[in-house]
C-alpha cells in the first residue's frame, strides 16, 4: 500500500468513555468516576464487584450469563447511577470479578437515549421514536357535519 492509501485507512478501534457510578439509594456514600468499554455487544453494564460494594450498591438477583468463550457463568446483579456524557439514570449493572474492565452495555446506552456509530466509534444521541397505540385520528376533509 502506498504512503498516501495509508493515510486513507481508517482504523476502528474501541470505545471508552468516563463514566461517573453511585448508589441510587445513598448518594451520600460517595462516586466515583473510571473509563469503562462501550460495549454494543453486551447486555447489561459490568463493574468489578469491588467497586459497587464500595458505593454499598446492593446485590438485587442472580443471572446467568453467556461468556466470550460459550461457558456459563452466574452473577449478582444490582442497580447503579451512571452519569454517561451529559446523560444519568440508574441501570442494571453486573457484580464482576476483580481485574475485569468496566463496560457500558446497551440497556444503558439505550436507556440514555444513546448509541455508538458504527464507522467512527463515537457516541451519539439516537433519534428516538414513540410508537402509537391504535390507529391515529384523522381529522375529515371536504365533510359536511351532520
Amino acid at each position: 500500500m502506498s504512503k498516501s492509501n495509508e493515510r486513507k485507512v481508517r482504523r476502528v478501534g474501541i470505545t471508552f468513555a468516563n463514566v461517573r457510578l453511585s448508589n441510587p439509594h445513598r448518594p451520600d456514600l460517595g462516586s466515583f468516576e473510571r473509563k469503562f468499554l462501550i460495549d454494543t455487544g453486551a447486555i447489561y453494564s459490568v463493574v468489578p464487584a469491588n467497586d459497587l460494594e464500595s458505593l454499598g450498591v446492593a446485590r438485587l438477583r442472580r443471572e446467568v450469563f453467556g461468556l466470550a468463550d460459550g461457558t456459563h457463568q452466574e452473577y449478582d446483579v444490582g442497580e447503579a447511577f451512571l452519569e454517561l456524557c451529559s446523560k444519568c439514570g440508574t441501570s442494571p449493572v453486573v457484580f464482576a470479578p476483580e481485574g475485569v474492565t468496566p463496560l457500558v452495555g446497551v440497556v444503558t446506552l439505550e436507556s440514555f437515549g444513546l448509541m455508538v456509530n458504527p464507522i467512527t466509534r463515537e457516541l451519539l444521541p439516537m433519534r428516538l421514536f414513540l410508537a402509537a397505540l391504535g390507529s391515529p385520528v384523522r381529522p375529515s376533509v371536504g365533510r359536511a357535519a351532520a
